[in-house]
């Protein structure tokens, strides 16, 4: 009895093979960082109209607040005092102070307070609450790097100060600004959206925070036990590398730019963890 061996399938022709197309390149990783773009910035024109568009003088009240406290301080301690720390002019000795401070208050609050003022849109899937985060602190960026410009512009222009501008160790401060009230206000926004107490503690515990940030006062004024213990404020190494860019004489030796980095990073990577576990929980509640 012979075995029979089923027929082989026809072989076709090299025409009727089936062509594959090449691959193509994944789309949903660029689609998503445009409409990140494009959340970003309607969450900034959003903001721009309602913070500064609503109010009478809008974007000017920006520049007077600040204005006005460099003025009352300048005008303060020069009836107690004869004479700055450094220099001669009152005005630009606490704008030098001042200004990095300031702006770090004004990153650190509405970053940390970002969740709650954009609550209602992030119900839609399209905004996510690192658009919200990334709006506020871009929008307050630009509004303080301009505010300090401004402000340090018009103190060369209405006193006869002789120091000489060093700009590296001026941009650097205010970067370091930036970075540290982008760490501090991302771990306050996971914090106060679990625990809204958090909000009222905070500007209770910071409130001395203006006295211990070398605002007023150099470093090297203070006695050994306060340098001690102020040196662990990034603040103080914040401001005093701001003013070392604006006095050639002044050598800041005491400011550690990897001490302030290396924690305002370990505060924005600490704010991302809280955000990114807690976040569904923060917007539910």
């Amino acid at each position: 009895m012979t075995r029979t061996t089923p027929a082989a399938a026809p072989a076709l022709p090299p025409a009727q093979y089936p062509v594959q197309s090449p691959a193509q390149p994944p789309l949903a990783g660029r689609a998503r960082r445009f409409a990140t773009l494009r959340t970003v910035a309607a969450l900034v024109l959003r903001e721009m109209s309602t913070r500064y568009g609503r109010t009478p003088g809008g974007y000017l009240w920006a520049i007077l607040e600040p204005m006005a406290a460099i003025l009352f301080l300048a005008i303060g301690f020069s009836l107690v005092i004869r004479t700055p720390s450094l220099g001669t002019s009152f005005l630009l000795f606490y704008a030098t102070g001042f200004l990095p401070f300031n702006l770090y208050q004004s990153i650190s609050a509405t970053t940390g307070r970002a969740i709650a003022y954009s609550k209602p849109l992030l119900k839609f899937p399209a905004v996510t609450w690192l658009d919200a985060v990334l709006a506020r602190f871009l929008l307050n960026s630009l509004t303080g790097i301009l505010i300090t410009f401004l402000l340090i512009g018009g103190v060369y222009a209405v006193t006869d100060s002789r120091a000489v501008l060093d700009l590296p160790p001026a941009v650097l401060a205010m970067v370091l600004s930036l970075l540290r009230g982008l760490g501090v206000g991302t771990v306050n926004c996971g914090l106060m959206g679990l625990y809204p107490l958090w909000d009222v503690a905070w500007s209770v515990i910071t409130r001395p925070l203006f006295l211990a940030s070398g605002v007023l006062f150099l470093y090297e004024d203070l006695p050994p036990l306060a340098q001690d213990i102020l040196w662990f404020n990034p603040l103080m190494h914040i401001t005093g590398l701001m003013r070392s860019g604006f006095y050639p004489s002044y050598t800041a030796a005491y400011v550690s730019v990897t001490y302030v980095l290396a924690t305002s990073l370990i505060l924005f990577a600490l704010g991302l963890v809280l955000m990114g576990r807690f976040h569904r929980d923060i917007l539910n509640r």
